[in-house]
């Protein structure tokens, strides 16, 4: 397994090329001290066991997919399913395959380029993939660039599944959190989707404000409001590290993990959008290139 670490005078990034995991973001906190803000496994091999997609590109559609399937073209293609659920591309995905590494730079904005090919019918998803991630760092900014292409109609949602921590304590309750998010997907007890979107007024699920996290709980597909270039931000009274987030994606899916104190952002479109015709387009056809292009930048409160 090979580890690849970039660095500006802010950040300090170490990626595998298992998964394109992203193992570590190194930032300083209030006191200068260097604080590691993902959740994860000091040994690289340790990945090879983990069931939660830490710090993973996940593919090659992110989330929930109903019905066992989709139908594309009038052709119907089957996934493999649990419990009713297809979830995070599969029995492996793109989390548990080995990515080439294609370019590493080190200058003033370093970056490394991963890539991966996903053949056709692999998980059951037509066409032949090509995958393409990046991870840039300018100055306190780590930029996460998501890139496909392919050679017949397929479906594609990428994101990667980095869960932060930003300070050693054993719960989130006093994070504070904002979504520029007025509405979410509602969803069923499995967390398929039922089709609607519903506000977040008056609910545990209003973060318009920046509140504390308190004893919420999220599994929850949140929409970005239209017009607003940032999605949410996240802070740490204890550390003074503040962490915002901003995409060209529809949804921000914030995943709150019950096994341990973290939070995830997940930038992606909606879950079940291929089986879902009034959820923003998920087809990706020969000649276009999918994007998901995503900012975390990291501050000081």
């Amino acid at each position: 397994m090979k580890q690849v670490t970039i660095s500006t005078p802010f950040i300090t990034l170490i990626v595998l090329d298992y998964g394109a995991i992203i193992q570590k973001v190194l930032v300083k906190d209030k006191n200068g001290k260097s604080v590691n803000v993902v959740a994860g496994y000091n040994t690289p091999n340790s990945y090879l066991e983990d069931n939660k997609f830490l710090g993973a590109c996940v593919g090659r559609y992110a989330g929930r997919i109903s019905n066992g399937g989709f139908e594309l073209d009038r052709e119907m293609y089957h996934l493999f399913q649990k419990d009713g659920v297809h979830l995070h591309g599969g029995k492996e995905g793109f989390g548990k395959k080995y990515w080439t590494i294609e370019e590493v730079h080190q200058g003033r904005q370093p970056f490394v380029k991963l890539s991966y090919h996903s053949k056709h019918l692999e998980e059951g998803y037509p066409g032949n993939l090509k995958v393409f991630v990046t991870y840039k760092l300018i100055n306190n900014q780590l930029h996460i660039i998501h890139e496909a292409s392919t050679d017949r109609t397929t479906v594609v949602n990428l994101t990667n599944h980095s869960y932060f921590r930003l300070d050693d304590e054993s719960q989130i309750n006093d994070y504070d959190l904002q979504l520029h998010c007025s509405k979410l997907v509602e969803t069923y007890t499995d967390l398929l989707p039922t089709g609607k979107l519903i506000s977040v007024k008056e609910t545990s699920f209003d973060f318009l404000k920046k509140r504390k996290i308190g004893t919420t709980r999220l599994d929850t597909p949140f929409v970005l409001d239209s017009g607003s270039k940032i999605a949410g931000m996240v802070s740490s009274q204890k550390t003074g590290i503040a962490m915002e987030i901003s995409t060209n994606q529809p949804a921000l899916i914030c995943y709150t993990p019950q096994e341990f104190p973290a939070i995830c952002f997940e930038t992606q479109n909606y879950p079940d959008a291929p089986n879902k015709k009034n959820f923003p387009n998920s087809k990706l056809r020969p000649g276009e290139i999918y994007k998901n292009e995503s900012l975390f930048v990291f501050d000081l409160l």
